[in-house]
């Protein structure tokens, strides 16, 4: 993930589950399906073609992250960082596919069918309502 930043070319960069041959642990078809789900819905709002919005790898330039006006405090960051830094100009943000080893609940995984909905709500919210991108 580090490359495209240290090379010049990117300021943000998302890990993609569904991207290139890295190796991934086969799981759950309905969370796959809410994903690609939220992420063609965050991407209509943003004008990006993310496959994984919802990853938990992202990395930024610390001189972004530390500007943005950030409010949430559980998965619906994910929406709300990638609504705010689509609104910055001229932001430079790749894509690279990552390895991933999903888990089951019996071995951590937090999410549920609950945090989709806040994650709609936030894809509206930071899209549509919410203008301050900025501390």
């Amino acid at each position: 993930m580090l490359k495209p930043v240290v090379e010049g070319f990117a300021d943000v960069v998302y890990g993609s589950r569904f991207v290139g041959a890295n190796p991934h642990r086969i799981l759950f078809y309905w969370h796959s399906i809410g994903n690609k789900f939220l992420t063609n819905l965050s991407n209509i709002f943003t004008d990006l073609n993310l496959t994984d919005m919802e990853t938990c790898y992202k990395l930024f330039r610390i001189d972004i992250i530390k500007k943005l006006y950030l409010q949430e405090k559980s998965f619906g960051f994910e929406p709300e960082v990638t609504a705010k830094i689509a609104k910055i100009p001229d932001i430079r943000i790749y894509e690279v596919g990552i390895s991933y080893y999903g888990r089951t609940y019996n071995e951590g995984k937090k999410i549920n069918w609950k945090d989709g909905f806040r994650a709609i709500y936030c894809i509206l919210k930071y899209n549509l309502f919410v203008r301050k991108i900025y501390k």
